[in-house]
């Protein structure tokens, strides 16, 4: 798992939006939202809560993808039932997942949140131990104001 410092395990996946690739957003922060899968209980309320206040998600100083399991075109339903307001990426071989130490056996994805700086360094991650909660908007935006300038 990569920690505070070190550089961002660079990756390409499909998503709701079109391909994705880390290094490709170089010169911004990138918020990486690992979550174990689509219409499961605790990962439809977390990106609802995000859809809730979309205003407060476009105004993050980041760019920020979801990550799981799922196929795109699952990825697409999800999205769209919620309003969800950030791409979601497909990593159906979980290897984004296993680069970033995410993964577990059984439930797969663990959720997490991870920062990259501007320069492709991983500058802040939170790894839930249960998966039964997640990082609120306002968590995120404590998070990124925290970080320098």
């Amino acid at each position: 798992m990569p920690q505070v410092g070190d550089n961002a395990p660079d990756f390409e996946l499909a998503g709701t939006n079109g391909t994705f690739k880390l290094s490709d957003h170089r010169g911004e922060r990138v918020v990486l939202l690992f979550y174990p899968g689509d219409f499961t209980p605790v990962c439809t309320k977390q990106f609802c809560s995000y859809a809730e206040r979309s205003d407060d998600m476009a105004r993050l100083d980041a760019t920020v993808v979801g990550i799981s399991a799922q196929p795109v075109e699952r990825h697409m339903e999800f999205r769209a039932m919620h309003n969800i307001p950030v791409p979601l990426l497909a990593d159906e071989d979980r290897a984004v997942a296993k680069a970033y130490g995410v993964t577990q056996p059984l439930l797969g994805t663990r959720r997490a949140v991870f920062i990259v700086d501007e320069d492709g360094r991983v500058v802040y991650r939170h790894v839930h131990m249960l998966g039964l909660d997640y990082q609120t908007v306002d968590e995120l935006q404590s998070a990124l104001a925290s970080l320098p300038a």
